[in-house]
């Protein structure tokens, strides 16, 4: 174990020579980002090297992409080691849902080691490193962003991390990473793990913890709260002393994230499997509110009854999806989130002298509109949220000339699975959503048949349009 700490300070000593033409490093001190550190007598963090007898980690865990980079990057003589999530994941007995590589390497080194990688990013760059068929993440260590000292890391006047490409150390990395759990780096070829800040501990006390002062973390970049909630509910940790509260009192930073962020911030959080708590979860932290302010405000305790309100129900039904292997899509999700606040928004403009279908088109619109000033959602998004809440009237009316057309729409499914939820929650007669339902299991013959006895139901009062006149009528009337 000492060999394998040793050879890896000397690859670093070695490489300094060739270092000369990377950006500055960040020199910042980093005693406000982890309280009471380890350091070296010369003022580095000391890792303790966890060993297999205390992790239990095998190389066999590791996929064979990622053990490749890492292996091809310790040869080329840079530091690399798996980090984050995976590692994580691993400790806590669960497969990765990928793997990440940290390494010294710049990404234009990483592009020369590997003829089949790409770099990504602007705000963070990166690569991308094909092997087989997996996509192996490689990134950079990182230094704390400091923008008086460096042009490449740049804060606004909250101390938020607006661009974020200091390269450093990876003593300097570990102060820059948000929780403690996610904080730890697995060299598979020693199979030991190197922990900085007491993130194997808090694994297996299941706990999460900020690194360094939790209040600066947050104010450096106010998506942490929303990784926070998330790790929570996915992995059934807690939340360390305090932690609980001061995200509640900071969840308004949430309006100074880009929108667009925070849309794919909304989908990793809802479409893990765990929807239903976590939507608990941000409620009762003041954060959903932030996120979905309309929506916040005309949810009726019918709609959040635990076993029948419709939002309950639509997150049930996303999470038993997600844990079936059934695919999920965004438009669902904002479809069940926002349309009691379209409901509303119809009946105020109908209240007005709106035909009942212009008035759900203008509501719609109106409503997706709004929701884009805390959420960016992109139209190949939105556009199916529309055709989703347009379908309930038609399947509601079940107009026997178009129902043919209607199980031929490619959104009726979607439409068809919302209109089930909302018979669950008392918005509609169930005997509605069994009569869609029943005439997709019958043969073509059986569907006509259904649909003539809609004809034979209760005549319909219908206003006949006046014919139009002729002009020779016209001129005979006068």
């Amino acid at each position: 174990m000492r060999i394998d700490l040793m050879r890896a300070c000397f690859l670093v000593t070695l490489r300094k020579g060739a270092l000369s033409h990377r950006p500055p490093l960040n020199k910042a001190s980093p005693k406000s980002a982890v309280k009471n550190p380890v350091r070296h007598p010369r003022g580095h963090l000391q890792a303790a090297l966890i060993a297999p007898s205390r992790h239990g980690l095998s190389e066999k865990s590791i996929s064979p992409g990622a053990r490749t980079v890492v292996s091809t990057l310790q040869q080329s003589g840079y530091q690399a080691e798996l980090v984050g999530g995976c590692v994580r994941d691993l400790l806590l007995g669960q497969r990765p849902k990928d793997f990440d590589v940290v390494t010294d390497a710049l990404p234009d080194e990483v592009r020369r080691v590997f003829r089949r990688a790409r770099l990504i990013g602007r705000r963070f760059r990166l690569a991308h490193v094909r092997v087989g068929r997996e996509v192996i993440e490689v990134s950079t260590y990182r230094a704390k962003p400091d923008s008086e000292e460096n042009d490449d890391s740049v804060l606004n006047e909250h101390g938020r991390i607006l661009r974020d490409n200091v390269f450093g150390t990876r003593e300097e990395d570990v102060l820059r990473r948000d929780l403690t759990v996610n904080a730890l780096y697995y060299d598979p070829g020693s199979n030991t793990i190197f922990d900085y800040v007491g993130g194997f501990d808090d694994i297996h006390e299941r706990r999460l913890r900020f690194i360094g002062d939790p209040q600066e973390r947050l104010n450096e970049d106010p998506v942490r709260m929303l990784r926070a909630v998330r790790f929570k509910t996915k992995l059934n940790l807690a939340f360390a002393k305090g932690i609980e509260g001061l995200i509640a009192q900071n969840a308004y930073l949430l309006r100074h994230v880009p929108p667009a962020r925070l849309f794919d911030e909304v989908l990793k959080m809802f479409h893990h499997g765990y929807a239903l708590n976590l939507f608990n979860l941000l409620r009762h932290l003041g954060m959903f509110a932030e996120l979905f302010p309309e929506a916040e405000r005309t949810f009726t305790d019918t709609d959040l009854a635990p076993d029948t309100g419709l939002v309950c129900r639509v997150l049930k039904n996303t999470d038993q999806r997600v844990q079936q292997g059934k695919p999920v899509i965004a438009a669902f999700l904002f479809a069940g989130l926002l349309w009691r606040a379209v409901c509303l928004e119809r009946e105020r403009r109908m209240g007005h002298g709106v035909a009942s279908y212009p008035a759900l088109q203008q509501a719609a619109v109106a409503v997706i509109g709004r929701e884009s000033q805390r959420i960016s959602i992109p139209r190949r998004v939105s556009s199916i949220v529309y055709e989703i809440w347009e379908l309930q009237g038609r399947l509601e009316s079940r107009r026997p000339r178009t129902i043919h057309r209607l199980l031929e729409n490619k959104r009726f499914r979607a439409a068809y699975d919302f209109l089930v939820l909302r018979s669950g929650a008392g918005e509609v007669p169930e005997s509605l959503a069994e009569w869609w339902t029943q005439i997709q299991e019958h043969s073509v013959p059986q569907q006509q048949e259904m649909i003539k006895a809609l004809n034979s139901g209760p005549a319909r009062n219908k206003r006949r349009r006046p014919r139009k006149r002729s002009n020779e009528q016209s001129k005979q009337g006068t």
